[in-house]
């Protein structure tokens, strides 16, 4: 029993540490990453590319479903964007409350004959609207029956008439310059063709929005979206940042991507059996790369680009995450064979293995550690000095992290501009181990459940609107 008890305390403590490295090593490679970014692009006028003949044509898609509340704020986002020559295509997804007569009305909307060309398989397209304002021209919405948001995405291209595309959630508000930002490694690249970029989001909730922009900046007041300020700063910040300079980057967020649509619809376009169409769509499209043996990257983008609403109670945060760990194991069980496959280059020896160890398996070994725990305790084998000892390094680490997530953030785009909203982000971070830490794991493990039972549902999600008290 001591040496089976051993061999446990090793193995935990090993994966442990393993796992504290990991994060402190891409902590290290984003930041140095990021100071290279902010000085190399000091000095460079984005603005260029809006007169330039070099700028290609951008088709923005965003899938609606009972959008009701945020959608003309968003498409009126949409229509501002600074580019050059780009489309919106809104795609409303068989919603059942009134976003589409929302639309219809807002933006002059008539029906017009559309011949769609059906180079993905979608569910059926019952209409297509363009605007009589001629404003309002680079806009055309697609009324579909319910598909699913990977089914809309396919819609969308299939109508889309340019060679870059942005997928973007159309519960978000992205910056009127994104797309210049976006579109710069596509062009400025020689050595690898770029496939797709992705950018920072940020929180929306309680912040002020009008017109379809960002006026003012505030700390969430709901704790629940507050904890997820600092896990999205964490992730976007101190994460994708590194990956996608030891180009291992396995996703782009759904809520803003800006994809190569050749080489998406040549690897067969959004999977519509799997809620995680995003990170699958990614994943797909690098190994499409590397089986043509083609010289590839993803790039992620630094700046905050995009605004997104985040649930607030725990029922539909719970849902969230919920199909967040279904789409992460469908997308690993689908593309198994990238693991540790060196055919795959750092995607099946680093990125792949990353995922696989630390973001799916992880909540299912420290739940494990839990109950290892309550039975070494039960059989009084535990030291309690070790014990606490460990305890306190983890929550310290935890701690720790999201204070340097947090500075960091100030000392490059400091977007929380007031002093209070510093020490508000600091106080969640004291609490957040200690409470919305567990709620998470908790919710990868019903997230597991969910998928060994074959669950495919998306989920509804409620939403409050932006400029909410929330």
């Amino acid at each position: 029993m001591n040496t089976v008890t051993y061999i446990l305390n090793f193995a935990i403590m090993i994966y442990s540490l393993s796992i504290c490295l990991y994060y402190v090593f891409l902590g290290l490679v984003s930041a140095f990453h990021l100071i290279a970014y902010k000085k190399s692009n000091s000095f460079v006028d984005h603005n260029l590319l809006l007169s330039s003949p070099m700028a290609p044509g951008i088709s923005i898609i965003a899938p609606a479903y009972n959008e009701s509340k945020t959608i003309v704020d968003n498409i009126n986002a949409l229509l501002s964007l600074h580019y050059g020559i780009f489309e919106v295509i809104v795609v409303n997804d068989g919603s059942k409350d009134d976003s589409l007569e929302k639309v219809i009305k807002e933006y002059e909307l008539e029906k017009v004959d559309f011949a769609v060309n059906y180079q993905l398989k979608t569910k059926e397209i019952r209409s297509v609207y363009r605007s009589t304002n001629k404003a309002y021209r680079f806009l055309t919405l697609i009324d579909k029956e319910n598909g699913g948001k990977a089914d809309s995405l396919n819609a969308g291209l299939n109508i889309s008439q340019y060679d870059y595309f942005v997928a973007i959630d159309v519960d978000s508000v992205i910056e009127p310059d994104a797309l210049l930002k976006m579109i710069k490694p596509f062009l400025e690249s020689t050595d690898k063709k770029v496939i797709a970029t992705g950018g920072a989001i940020y929180i929306a909730n309680s912040c002020k929005i009008e017109n379809g922009q960002i006026i003012d900046i505030e700390v969430p007041r709901n704790m629940l979206a507050r904890f997820q300020v600092l896990e999205y700063t964490r992730a976007f910040l101190m994460g994708r940042i590194a990956w996608s300079r030891l180009n291992g980057l396995l996703l782009v967020s759904g809520a803003l991507g800006l994809f190569d649509k050749n080489v998406a619809i040549n690897c067969g376009g959004y999977y519509s059996q799997t809620v995680g169409e995003d990170m699958e769509l990614v994943v797909r499209m690098r190994r499409y790369m590397y089986d043509r043996k083609e010289k590839h990257s993803v790039r992620y983008i630094p700046d905050p680009l995009c605004w997104t609403e985040v649930p607030t109670t725990l029922r539909m945060l719970g849902r969230q995450r919920n199909r967040w760990t279904r789409g992460t194991m469908d997308t690993l069980w689908i593309h198994r064979k990238l693991f540790f496959n060196p055919k795959y280059g750092r995607l099946g020896m680093v990125g792949y293995p990353f995922w696989f160890f630390f973001e799916w398996l992880a909540p299912i070994i420290e739940f494990s550690g839990f109950c290892y725990l309550i039975v070494l305790i039960l059989l009084g084998s535990i030291n309690c000095y070790f014990f606490l000892f460990l305890l306190a390094f983890a929550y310290l680490f935890s701690v720790a992290f999201s204070f340097y997530s947090i500075l960091y953030e100030e000392f490059t785009y400091h977007k929380y501009r007031r002093v209070e909203q510093i020490y508000r982000l600091f106080f969640t971070s004291l609490i957040e181990p200690i409470s919305y830490h567990f709620l998470n794991v908790w919710w990868a493990l019903t997230g597991n459940i969910s998928f060994l039972k074959g669950e495919k549902t998306w989920g509804a999600m409620d939403r409050k609107g932006f400029n909410s008290k929330e």
